[in-house]
């Protein structure tokens, strides 16, 4: 399954640039809002993507877990504190969050965690 996220990480580049091509009102205030919220603030970016995380996983969005998994990394979170991060999303979202930890686990093998 991790072919999945090593597929997704492979083709975000292009996807995105088809986006700002198309749509690139969208993408330009989408990605000045993601930048304003996601900075260090009274929370750290790191908490912050671990929130994110929990609330793509919560929501069953496969690229949102993929992309907030690599974006934790990056934050500086361990594969420990973003599993542990999935699991909160489960305590909280039952069953359908649960089913979606193979998604984190992929995510975190193709980018060699």
């Amino acid at each position: 399954m991790a072919e999945n996220a090593k597929q997704f990480y492979e083709r975000i580049g292009r996807d995105m640039e088809k986006m700002k091509q198309a749509a690139p009102d969208t993408i330009r205030g989408f990605g000045t809002l993601f930048q304003n919220v996601m900075k260090d603030g009274a929370l750290k970016t790191k908490e912050k993507e671990l929130i994110a995380l929990g609330i793509g996983i919560a929501q069953r969005c496969g690229p949102c877990i993929n992309m907030h998994v690599k974006k934790a990394l990056e934050a500086g979170n361990t594969k420990e504190e973003i599993l542990e991060a999935a699991g909160v999303a489960v305590m909280m979202q039952g069953g359908p969050a649960y089913m979606h930890i193979p998604e984190v686990l992929d995510a975190l093998e193709a980018l060699g965690k």
